[in-house]
């Protein structure tokens, strides 16, 4: 009988509790992770079988430059990132402090802004579908308030894309209160009373104090929320399937098409492999970054 110190014993225990996470990593995000860079060198239509395979090399990354169906859903996607994360770190800022300072009943409220960020993607835009309907809450105020002609929103080509980042800023902005709500929490009381007796109000203090001693957490928020934004598909889908024409049509949602409505999943993954480069750049960036704030 094979005998074993209490080390090797503990050690293989703790063996055994990683290994079901090690496996499903392997099995369900390393492995596509690198099938896709595989296939992303072939023209590939997956409903032919396996049979089907042609090799065209650097052919799919060199396409994509000149398909104007890419290059649109690609600028959305910048677009769209740059439009969301902006707006929301600056309002959940801004609500963070308001709440802390002046609410009561924050727990309750903490959980009302975070519903938004854990409830169902569909059921969320299934809601705010109607609400951008002609004759839905928004244009009603809208023409309430004196706008005769309110925007078709969805429907309109100009005014579909800044309708999804405010749909966003407001599933995302919850989660983005909760974390600043921590962080202001954790500043010293001291920082505020040196401010106070060195004459700052309220506004002062929010500028000269909380700003400041957030940096790591607004450092973080940025690069989690650009990730995030980077891989939006869920309301794209629900509400616009990439339209008017391609005014909504981002990266995620032309990877989802390209692989699923025209088969042909080695372009889709030349372009999965482009998309998982950016978030990669990102996520390197925050590594860097988060030792400077460490």
């Amino acid at each position: 009988m094979l005998r074993m110190s209490r080390k090797t014993k503990a050690n293989l225990v703790a063996y055994l509790f990683i290994a079901p996470n090690f496996l499903c990593v392997i099995f369900f995000m390393l492995f596509p992770i690198l099938f896709a860079g595989f296939i992303s060198f072939f023209h590939w239509n997956y409903a032919q079988g396996f049979g089907s395979w042609e090799f065209v090399g650097l052919g799919n990354f060199i396409k994509m430059w000149s398909d104007q169906w890419f290059l649109d859903s690609f600028w959305n996607t910048i677009i769209f990132s740059f439009s969301v994360v902006p707006i929301t770190i600056i309002l959940s800022i801004i609500c963070a402090e308001l709440i802390d300072k002046f609410t009561y009943g924050k727990r309750i409220i903490r959980l009302a802004v975070f519903l938004p960020y854990i409830s169902n993607i569909v059921a969320i835009s299934a809601v705010w579908t109607m609400m951008y309907s002609s004759y839905g809450p928004i244009n009603e105020f809208l023409k309430f308030i004196g706008i005769q002609n309110p925007p078709a929103w969805l429907a309109d080509y100009d005014w579909a894309l800044p309708a999804m980042i405010i749909v966003t800023v407001w599933i995302n902005v919850g989660y983005n209160i909760l974390i600043y709500f921590g962080g202001i929490q954790a500043i010293p009381h001291d920082y505020y009373e040196a401010a106070q007796i060195d004459g700052a109000n309220s506004l002062r203090q929010f500028f000269s104090v909380t700003v400041p001693s957030l940096r790591s957490t607004t450092f973080f928020l940025i690069i989690t929320d650009l990730i995030s934004t980077f891989q939006v598909f869920g309301q794209i889908m629900v509400m616009t399937k990439g339209g008017p024409g391609t005014s909504t049509h981002v990266l995620s949602y032309y990877i989802y098409t390209t692989a699923f409505n025209f088969y042909d999943m080695g372009y889709a993954s030349a372009i999965s492999w482009v998309l998982f480069a950016v978030i990669l750049v990102i996520t390197l960036i925050q590594w860097k970054g988060q030792k400077k704030y460490d």
